[in-house]
């Protein structure tokens, strides 16, 4: 039962460049040695961006299960009838035919590095330089440094997409001693902070217990289950009594809401570390397969609700895939070649127009776009990875405040303490009975506020003193340097010799030439630049000409961000009317972010027409202009 455009998983994994793609990469080594590729004309660095795929896709993709049996090609339920075959899994289980365990909930993140170079650190390693020190001296934002290309809601949109993605899991036994530095004000009876290890999974080779794996408590598909849950039973429930395939909701009659439960927990697939920015979005995705469920009801009256949730929730799922690939991502990366390179990773080098015009005119990825390309995995079972998990520490992107607008006239109406927006407190702006904001008051104003910038001390203050419903008090600053460090993710030089880029070879080269911040560098860590962590070397580094993080952390993202549609079979494979009905696909290839927000807020339309990409800083209505907040793009 396999469908011809998805093949089984071979028992081992290999992939070898063809002569053209080698020649690619080795003409580009020489050029990249003279000038990089962000700084060559356009489209010489959108082959240069080619080139690194195709070497990355060779070198830097890595199982950590001794062999690919582990993936289900043994010893896992099997399909016993088609009803996975055309309609995701909420477990993961059977996106690749041949390996069904293969990106599953619970499966490990792979790695990006050989695993000799993520052996499991010593406590002294751990411990150094100090976490916390690190998280006061480099992270702690001292003042606000706003993101002037972007606007908060690319800052939410990216947590919405990373609670998809991955999250692992805690101990709620084993902790780390973090010691305070002298002086230090955080609350401890033994002048230290108590940090959770991260649960290792069990070992099966001798490997695992220098360098152990990670089970992955989400799916790592592209799948929505941060709206749909990582299980059929958490899928179920969401969408409770409901019928014609629709989740869940809770219409107050001003506005529809996420059901909540008896203690306000909100109900939907992924629910921690919640705050407005997240409210909205999961509302407005769920509001969104409901609408996608109206027009396939419709059209389909013959379907059942189990028919038109499995098909809503494929469409809906590929829209988001899509809105990240060509809105979110050449956002936050705004440079000229990364607008083409990420418009071809959906429709092709020939573009949109003439895509929309003929359909596909080749099976080649680089021609006619990921979707419907055929899959592949390349070098490596499908996986998100423990490097891939790094990159995206982007806590820096909240603000310290929000300033709320009203979305017909402009007019400032409030402003809001980040905190004061968190939690149990998230759905507390838009209590409009109580005087709050409307939906679209909401993210009129997330629109136009900025997030902050991801650089070197602008993490905020509620990040870094964060209490958890749960009673946890974190200092996520410490914590995303422990986190690195203990799951073996390689220092910032180590990493870049891993990703073929040159090490830094001193702390002023680092900086870019910043004396003052190169200086600060060498006293934290011992003069010795190898013991540079990779978030703190990715947030020094000077950035490329309209990036919004570092060329480093990029270099992950060049490789993952088209693998995560490569290896899916409800993309790469089974793209087609079968599967999602000609309905469906003309709802993903005929929609982005301005359609879905118009769509459920109307009276967001104008606003929407007259800006440009909704994840840069909306056109502001006049009246907008009266407020002087620095943190909204005046």
């Amino acid at each position: 039962m396999h469908p011809s455009n998805s093949k089984p998983a071979p028992n081992s994994f290999a992939y070898t460049p063809s002569l053209p793609q080698r020649a690619l990469i080795q003409a580009y080594k020489s050029v990249n040695k003279l000038v990089p590729w962000h700084k060559l004309p356009t489209i010489i660095g959108v082959l240069n961006l080619s080139a690194f795929r195709y070497e990355l896709r060779q070198k830097n993709l890595h199982d950590v299960y001794p062999s690919p049996d582990y993936q289900g090609v043994s010893g896992c339920p099997q399909m016993v009838d088609e009803e996975f075959l055309h309609t995701r899994h909420s477990d993961g289980l059977f996106n690749d035919l041949g390996a069904p365990k293969m990106g599953c909930a619970g499966m490990r993140f792979g790695r990006n590095v050989p695993r000799e170079f993520t052996t499991r650190p010593s406590n002294e390693e751990l411990m150094s330089p100090n976490p916390r020190q690190i998280s006061e001296e480099l992270l702690k934002r001292n003042v606000f440094k706003p993101a002037t290309t972007l606007n908060l809601l690319a800052a939410a949109w990216i947590q919405f997409q990373v609670h998809d993605w991955f999250q692992h899991t805690n101990s709620t036994t084993e902790k780390h001693s973090v010691p305070l530095p002298a002086g230090d004000t955080w609350p401890s009876p033994d002048a230290t902070m108590s940090v959770e290890q991260t649960v290792s999974d069990e070992a099966l080779s001798e490997t695992d217990k220098k360098t152990p794996g990670y089970k992955n408590e989400n799916t790592h598909w592209w799948d929505g289950s941060q709206i749909y849950g990582s299980s059929e039973a958490r899928t179920a429930e969401l969408r409770g009594a409901t019928k014609n395939g629709k989740l869940s909701v809770d219409d107050q009659g001003y506005a529809t809401f996420l059901p909540r439960d008896a203690d306000g927990v909100p109900q939907t697939g992924f629910s921690t570390n919640w705050w407005l920015g997240l409210e909205l979005l999961h509302t407005v995705f769920v509001l969104e397969h409901n609408a996608i469920c109206g027009a396939l009801s419709a059209a389909y009256p013959k379907w059942s609700s189990d028919k038109l949730f499995d098909t809503a929730r494929l469409v809906n799922c590929a829209l988001m895939a899509k809105i990240h690939t060509v809105e979110w991502t050449p956002a936050i990366l705004a440079h000229p070649a990364l607008k083409i390179s990420m418009n071809a990773n959906w429709w092709g080098i020939l573009g949109e127009r003439l895509y929309k015009l003929i359909g596909r005119v080749s099976s080649s990825e680089a021609i006619s776009g990921i979707p419907g390309s055929t899959v592949e995995h390349h070098a490596a079972p499908y996986s998100l990875t423990e490097e891939f998990v790094s990159v995206y520490r982007m806590h820096s992107l909240i603000p310290d405040t929000i300033a709320f607008f009203e979305s017909e006239s402009g007019a400032h109406k409030t402003t809001y303490a980040i905190q004061d927006t968190a939690f149990g407190h998230a759905r507390d702006p838009l209590e409009i009975k109580k005087g709050g904001l409307s939906f679209e008051d909401a993210l009129y104003s997330f629109g136009i506020n900025y997030p902050g910038a991801i650089t070197i001390n602008n993490m905020p203050s509620f990040l870094r003193d964060l209490h958890t419903p749960d009673g946890r008090h974190l200092d996520l600053g410490t914590l995303d340097i422990l986190r690195d460090r203990e799951r073996g993710v390689p220092r910032y030089n180590t990493f870049r010799r891993l990703f073929h880029m040159p090490a830094q070879p001193s702390f002023i080269a680092l900086t870019g030439g910043d004396a003052d911040l190169a200086s600060k560098l060498s006293k934290l860590y011992n003069d010795d630049i190898e013991t540079v962590d990779l978030l703190v070397g990715c947030l020094c580094e000077p950035l490329p000409k309209g990036f919004g993080f570092s060329d480093t952390a990029f270099r992950v993202f060049i490789l993952m961000a088209s693998r995560r549609l490569k290896s899916d079979r409800f993309i790469a494979g089974n793209w087609d009317e079968k599967t999602y009905s000609k309905v469906g696909m003309e709802w993903v290839q005929n929609n982005g972010m301005k359609d879905v927000l118009g769509r459920h807020f109307p009276g967001l339309k104008g606003v929407l027409g007259d800006s440009q990409n909704p994840f840069a800083p909306w056109t502001k209505l006049a009246a907008s202009n009266d407020y002087e907040g620095v943190e909204t793009n005046a």
